[in-house]
């Protein structure tokens, strides 16, 4: 990826005492933050439609928030799904397993039903034109074709994927893993959810974070917690620790600096917002999404409008470990590109 003309420079701030930090995990937090059916797209369309006001991506975020917000419609009285067993969950979870991975977990058929009427929800408010084209024929693909590209999002391989149809197909399968995880955890108790070797992986679907979050409020002021990129749950995640080879050394942040005259136009957010985690261990990055600098950042939405961050990390020579289903990086006519290779979008 190159850097877009006129950019502002990236700022290193290189951490000096890694172990220090990680020790206040012992601190008792929350491990799992589970998504509110009532919040979780809404605040999501929500900041997308503040950040798109004077953002040159302005027309793709509001596309992205129209698209939240019918997700939101549908979860609200989404139907009732196939759930995994008791049994199922107690022995995934003492295997430190993920009880339904997006890949290995057999889709409910319901959730075709569902983004169908996700994107005929979405397509009254998207006029005439090549978003209108793609909608129309995602809404008109066969139930084979939809559930291949579906696999190929859940692995994270780029090869035969359609680029231009992935967030709407993305868009479904986030609306159905958000539901199914609520639904179990309303029939279990969120604690059915317990910690995953390697943690760097979701608790509830084994997915890759898109980036990570520190939080603020009483339990969890100053605490991370990886966002996960299919079912919006967090999970607590030591600070100055890679989330790809969880290495604790050469760890440093990447952030946009602002000069005089330069607008901070590449991240939408205050200042200091959103920064880069890198690892110069493995050579890859995860984006930290600071509440206490701004307390109205949504992390798919922070991530989507900061991508001209992603652009100058890329060209530092970092790679990207964070994966958003609204906005993949890749080329579809080349390589395979799944998780266990580094790829990320």
């Amino acid at each position: 990826m190159n850097s877009p003309p006129g950019a502002p420079p990236l700022r290193t701030t290189r951490v000096l005492d890694p172990e220090q930090i990680a020790m206040q995990a012992g601190r008792q937090m929350p491990f799992l933050r589970l998504p509110v059916r009532a919040l979780v797209f809404s605040d999501r369309q929500l900041r997308l439609r503040q950040l798109a006001a004077s953002h040159p991506m302005r027309e793709y975020l509001i596309f992205i928030a129209d698209l939240a917000q019918a997700q939101h419609q549908v979860l609200q009285d989404y139907a009732a799904v196939a759930l995994p067993a008791s049994e199922a969950l107690e022995a995934a979870a003492k295997l430190l397993k993920p009880p339904m991975p997006a890949f290995g977990w057999t889709r409910d058929p319901v959730w075709l039903h569902e983004m169908r009427r996700l994107l005929t929800l979405l397509r009254v408010r998207v006029p005439q034109g090549p978003a209108r084209d793609t909608l129309d024929r995602v809404l008109a693909a066969d139930d084979a074709w939809i559930e291949q590209q579906a696999d190929l999002l859940s692995r994270r391989i780029m090869f035969g994927l359609d680029l231009a149809a992935a967030p709407l197909i993305a868009a479904g399968l986030q609306t159905y893993w958000t539901h199914l995880v609520q639904q179990v955890a309303e029939r279990e108790g969120e604690n059915i959810f317990g910690r995953t070797d390697p943690g760097t992986e979701c608790p509830c679907c084994g997915s890759a974070p898109t980036v990570s979050i520190t939080r603020i409020g009483a339990d969890e002021a100053g605490f991370r917690y990886l966002h996960c990129s299919l079912c919006s749950t967090e999970w607590h995640y030591v600070r100055i620790k890679c989330t790809h080879c969880e290495s604790t050394k050469g760890i440093h942040f990447e952030s946009l600096s602002p000069q005089p005259g330069v607008t901070l136009s590449g991240t939408g957010a205050r200042e200091g917002a959103v920064k880069a985690e890198c690892c110069d261990s493995c050579g890859h990055y995860l984006k930290q999404i600071a509440m206490e600098k701004d307390p109205e950042v949504e992390p798919v939405a922070d991530d989507l409008a900061s991508v001209t961050l992603d652009l100058l990390v890329s060209d530092a020579g970092h790679q990207r470990s964070g994966h958003n289903l609204m906005l993949l990086f890749g080329d579809p006519e080349t390589e395979t590109e799944t998780a266990n290779d580094g790829g990320g979008g």
